[in-house]
């Protein structure tokens, strides 16, 4: 057997002073061997990245590695220094960061970027290094390499700019590659074309993979073995097959466990009487855009849209980025206006109304975003979050104060909390504070785009069996984006597809998921990763 091109051995890595525990990592050992991809999976928290940008030499002041070894081909990086590990970073081991909209330079044109590498670590001329990165930009499979050269990231979808970094990361062809959560973000379809892209170029190179994720779907699809880990342990790893099928450890046992199904489960038939609180009639959006000869260009964001949602439904809308699921829910939550149709909320038409009048109705339609962090305020405590919404509608402070404290219970958040700043908290909480924060306003309509892709597994099933419950609760109608089937299987009772800007499949959940009739259906549901994989489940 080949000597591995990275071994951890014995890693801990120490926390400051002040922090909720001593290591964020403690005593952790594993390898990786050329041609192998190894998955570090586990909560935030549990030092998946920490261990990543340690192998990297980008670990933070903050933390100290106290003891134990990582040897890139058996030379130990814990002694290097910042030039060794500036020569290695490229050119012996690559990484590939979890956004990449955040990771590029976005006044660089792409192929400046990846030619920046070659620059820092090559000697070749000027003509040599822009056909390498033409062909490097070929190899990840993206159209039209002249025109990604010379484009800006901002001008390219996540999946591109994802496949620039990966160009990047690869184009000296190191020995390992570390990806850290680099299919977060995307839609089931461009993640399986990023996943296959990674173990066609890792295959092709018999390079060593170490890949960060908390999507079991993806550790199924592509890991050779999984190592997970707990508050910074090592508490089992094995083959796929092994960890997956057969886990021994309780923690690997409930994070396997809280892995939605892509079988969505019988539910209770939402009474045909049930009052309609939401529904567009033919919604269009439209966005145009000129150039400097004169042209006019428009991009249909959303075309001919017609949906409803009755009290105490779930009408969930699934499709890969750009299909307009997120343009639906702006212009039905008034962030932006529609271009055409009809939007009736509560039995008013909304979609014309006055923005003068629109401010009673706001209350009634409340929206939950993707990013727990950026939603809150860091400088207000989570209290002042929650309340202000109902202070300026005019309730009094003490009422207020008293709904959002039992608000506090409801998303099961000790109300002692509300004094807390946002940075107090983890991202399962915040996602909770958020959920309170719209449900002060007591809407008849609340909106959740994107509210689980974020958090880890098993904090994203307690989410989404809370939304559920509060849903069933306060009778609300709730219209939820995502683009992982698995949890628009576990928590709607209707689903509308869509793709480019219209909806082409709409119907109940187990009648669309059981049997899709749309070709583009079909292909969403077959390019979900681990789709066909037999988890362990704790009744089997």
């Amino acid at each position: 057997m080949s000597a591995p091109v990275l071994s951890v051995s014995n890693l801990t890595i120490d926390l400051p002073r002040n922090a909720d525990r001593q290591h964020a990592v403690h005593d952790v050992s594993f390898d990786v061997a050329p041609g192998e991809v190894v998955c570090l999976v586990g909560e935030s928290g549990s030092g998946k990245s920490v261990i990543a940008f340690s192998v990297m030499g980008l670990l933070a002041k903050a933390l100290t590695i106290a003891n134990g070894t990582i040897q890139l081909e058996n030379e130990d990086l814990t002694r290097a220094d910042e030039t060794r590990l500036r020569e290695l970073r490229c050119t012996r081991m690559g990484m590939i960061f979890q956004e990449p909209m955040t990771a590029l330079n976005p006044v660089m044109r792409c192929g400046d970027q990846i030619d920046e590498v070659l620059q820092e670590h090559t000697d070749l001329g000027a003509g040599e290094r822009r056909q390498r990165v033409i062909d490097m930009i070929e190899q990840v499979h993206l159209p039209d390499p002249e025109r990604m050269y010379n484009s800006y990231p901002h001008q390219l979808s996540g999946g591109q700019r994802q496949r620039i970094m990966i160009a990047m990361a690869l184009i000296l062809e190191p020995v390992l590659l570390i990806a850290d959560e680099p299919t977060t973000a995307l839609d089931v379809t461009t993640q399986a074309q990023i996943l296959h892209l990674i173990r066609e170029l890792q295959s092709e190179r018999n390079t060593g993979v170490l890949f960060i994720t908390h999507d079991f779907g993806v550790v199924a699809e592509l890991a050779d073995r999984v190592a997970v880990l707990k508050q910074g342990e090592l508490v089992e790893l094995g083959t796929t097959q092994q960890v997956l099928s057969a886990p021994t450890h309780p923690y690997t046992k409930m994070l396997i466990a809280s892995v939605p199904v892509h079988e969505p489960p019988v539910r209770a038939a939402i009474p045909e009487d049930a009052p309609v609180v939401l529904k567009t009639e033919a919604l269009d959006k439209q966005y145009k855009s000129f150039s400097f000869g004169g042209g006019k260009q428009v991009v249909d964001a959303a075309r001919d849209v017609s949906i409803e949602v009755r009290k105490g439904e779930t009408l969930g809308i699934v499709g890969e980025s750009g299909s307009g699921k997120s343009t639906v829910a702006r212009c039905i939550t008034w962030l932006i206006q529609s271009s055409d149709g009809r939007i009736w909320l509560a039995g008013d038409d909304i979609a014309k109304m006055p923005k003068r009048d629109l401010h009673a109705l706001r209350q009634k339609v409340q929206i939950v975003f993707q990013d727990p962090y950026r939603s809150l305020n860091p400088r207000r405590t989570v209290g002042q979050s929650i309340i202000e919404g109902p202070l300026n509608y005019g309730e009094s402070k003490a009422d207020a104060w008293a709904h959002a404290q039992e608000l506090m219970q409801l998303v099961q958040l000790d109300p002692e909390g509300l004094d807390r700043y946002p940075h107090q908290f983890s991202g399962g909480q915040r996602q909770r504070i958020c959920i309170a924060r719209a449900l002060a306003m007591r809407p008849e309509l609340l909106v959740a785009d994107e509210a689980v892709s974020a958090l880890d597994v098993s904090v994203q099933a307690q989410v989404l069996q809370l939304l559920e419950q509060i849903r069933d609760r306060m009778q609300l109608a709730m219209l939820f984006i995502t683009h992982d089937l698995r949890v628009a299987a576990q928590i709607c009772d209707v689903v509308a597809v869509m793709s480019k800007g219209q909806v082409v499949e709409y119907g109940p959940t187990r009648d669309v998921f059981n049997n899709p009739q749309h070709e583009y259906t079909r292909a969403l549901f077959d390019a979900a990763p681990g789709r066909d994989f037999a988890f362990a489940r704790s009744d089997s």
